[in-house]
């Protein structure tokens, strides 16, 4: 079964991918003290765990993870964080999800974040697929895709060794 999976990103191609996405986000946030990594739950957090860890290895901005709470499925019956929004008022903020894809998911975690007065807010995810229905972008990408509307990207950031591929 593994044999037939069109692996887009392997083990390595990942944790290369995120530490890159780390030196981006400290490049954005040089002059910051203080660094909220918002990721959407399960993958999404998975991917903001990983990315804080090569943040911190690299810089000294004392980073915070906050896991965002998105009925992927049913976006508007309301998010929620790990954090109260005084916790993360005038701050700046990174939101990750693993795959964009629509931009669904994205952007009402955008909205969630705007009813709060921050400093800078941006998104990171690993895979850009490009059929955004939403006008929501990814500031820092791990790869961008063309792909068909029918096909399906997975990503294994559980488990060893992680991989992103194509169904």
């Amino acid at each position: 079964m593994d044999s037939e999976k069109n692996i887009i990103l392997n083990h390595q191609e990942i944790q290369h991918k995120i530490k890159r996405i780390a030196y981006q986000v400290y490049e954005s946030n040089i002059d910051e003290t203080e660094l909220i990594i918002a990721g959407i739950d399960k993958n999404g957090y998975l991917l903001a765990r990983k990315l804080k860890a090569n943040l911190d290895s690299i810089s000294d901005i004392e980073s915070k993870l906050c896991k965002v709470f998105i009925d992927k499925k049913d976006p508007l019956k309301g998010i929620s964080t790990s954090m109260s929004s005084s916790e993360y008022k005038n701050k700046s903020i990174v939101l990750v999800d693993d795959v964009l894809n629509s931009g669904s998911t994205l952007i009402y975690g955008v909205k969630h974040f705007l009813n709060v007065p921050l400093k800078k807010f941006k998104t990171a995810v690993l895979v850009n697929r490009n059929h955004k229905k939403f006008p929501v972008k990814a500031d820092f990408k791990g790869i961008s895709l063309s792909t068909s509307l029918k096909e399906h990207i997975n990503v294994n950031l559980s488990k060893q060794p992680y991989e992103a591929y194509l169904d």
